[in-house]
């Protein structure tokens, strides 16, 4: 599971530093406007999913997808999230 993730990381690190013309995930990291856009949209869409009892595990997984570009087009690194919620564990 954790190696699905890292793995959206590296791919999102990587496509950074060596962008790949035609590329989706190089589009919502060099677009901020597209990138947000995004979120808030799968976002809408994983809740009215979940309301509609229908497609929410693919919804999530675009949430999880277009968050993590999001994070790291605003230079937002995972780390410094996680490191956050663990700071918040009582």
């Amino acid at each position: 599971m954790l190696n699905t993730l890292e793995n959206l990381i590296k791919l999102a690190r990587e496509r950074k530093s060596s962008p790949i013309k035609g590329s989706y995930t190089n589009k919502l990291l060099t677009d901020k406007l597209l990138s947000k856009a995004k979120v808030l949209e799968e976002v809408n869409e994983l809740i009215e999913a979940v309301e509609e009892n229908s497609n929410k595990i693919h919804e999530a997984a675009d949430v999880f997808y277009h968050l993590l570009m999001y994070l790291e087009a605003n230079d937002i690194k995972i780390e410094e999230v996680m490191s956050e919620l663990e700071k918040r564990k009582k």
